[in-house]
């Protein structure tokens, strides 16, 4: 046991390092990196393409897509017009700082104000590894069901955003907005928790609102 313990905690330190080389690359740079993590189908890439659609005319944005498999993520978000890399895990359930590292290689970061990391689809290991980002927003879709928080701690306990994404489809589920706000709020007091509609565009405003308000702190 002692030996597995041992080689977790040098994968993480591992991970950890290269992710400080990271955080100071965007640092220097002047670039907000998001850690966009979510289970598979609540609606990241969506969110995505509607955020670099509606914002690019103010920001500079760019997209690591992670997926296990398939580059059909990155071509939905290049269609946008943002520049966008792909990586694929293989089977990897998460992304690492190695694999950002390696990727953003591919990337102009000197013409870059927001570089979102779409991590994969899982709610449990993409949470451990840092990949260099400022923040780490999470969206939960009202079809998963409002317990998630309270099942799946850690994701929403380190996250900055949790966007309740789908509401658009809460006249045909079972979903409680309040009772999964105050999952996620028990978990961390500071969350922001944002109900929006990436298809429809219901209340996108506030997330973009805070979009610019973190671009600005990075300046």
């Amino acid at each position: 046991m002692s030996e597995e313990v041992t080689i977790v905690r040098n994968v993480l330190e591992a991970n950890d390092r290269l992710a400080e080389e990271l955080k100071n690359t965007f640092r220097v740079r002047k670039i907000l990196c998001l850690n966009l993590m979510s289970s598979p189908g609540a609606g990241k890439t969506t969110l995505l393409e509607r955020t670099l659609s509606d914002l690019r005319d103010e920001f500079k944005m760019a997209v690591v897509e992670g997926d296990l498999q398939t580059d059909n993520d990155a071509k939905r978000v290049a269609a946008t017009g943002a520049q966008a890399v792909q990586i694929n895990t293989e089977g990897g359930c998460h992304l690492d700082s190695g694999m950002v590292l390696d990727a953003i290689k591919a990337l102009d970061l000197d013409n870059l104000d927001i570089l979102f990391v779409e991590n994969v689809g899982n709610l449990v290991c993409p949470a451990e590894f840092d990949v260099g980002e400022d923040y780490k927003v999470t969206l939960l879709s009202v079809a998963e069901g409002d317990d998630k928080p309270e099942k799946y701690p850690l994701m929403f306990h380190i996250s900055a955003v949790m966007l309740l994404n789908k509401v658009d489809l809460l006249p045909y589920v079972e979903f409680d907005l309040d009772k999964a706000r105050n999952h996620a709020t028990k978990l961390n007091k500071d969350i922001q928790v944002m109900p929006v509609s990436a298809r429809t565009g219901e209340n996108l405003d506030e997330w973009y609102g805070w979009l610019r308000e973190k671009r600005a702190e990075k300046l």
